[in-house]
């Protein structure tokens, strides 16, 4: 199953405001007229909203016409979306604490390992 809200074009007036005042991820997606599942965007939503804002931040949209920055947003949308529809957000790590607990990712020595020792030396008054 798919949510859409149908093949209308996208309302551009003001768009970049209204994308701004979204308050939800489904807001978003009927603003851009980009289809979902609903079960992908209740596991993903945090997910993909942060993927298209990191994508969206480092474009700059000062004095581009609405259709420009709509087509811009659609793209990107649809982009964080398909990453997510195949994938996990395990595997994307977009999240700081997800990137900073990659498995695949050797721990540096030291940097998040207590010995045993450690935690059972005595401890040392004044």
């Amino acid at each position: 199953m798919s949510c859409s809200t149908d093949e209308r074009p996208i309302e551009l007036t003001d768009i970049l405001k209204r994308l701004k005042a979204a308050g939800s991820a489904e807001e978003f997606f009927a603003m851009l007229n980009v289809k979902y599942d609903p079960k992908v965007l209740s596991v993903c939503r945090l997910h993909i909203l942060k993927r298209m804002g990191e994508s969206v931040a480092s474009e700059d949209y000062e004095d581009l016409p609405d259709r420009v920055i709509a087509a811009r947003a659609r793209a990107t949308l649809q982009r964080a979306y398909d990453e997510f529809e195949h994938s996990s957000p395990l595997k994307q790590r977009v999240f700081k604490v997800l990137k900073d607990h990659d498995p695949e990712r050797p721990v540096e020595p030291g940097a998040a390992f207590v010995s045993f020792d450690d935690i059972f030396a005595p401890i040392k008054l004044g």
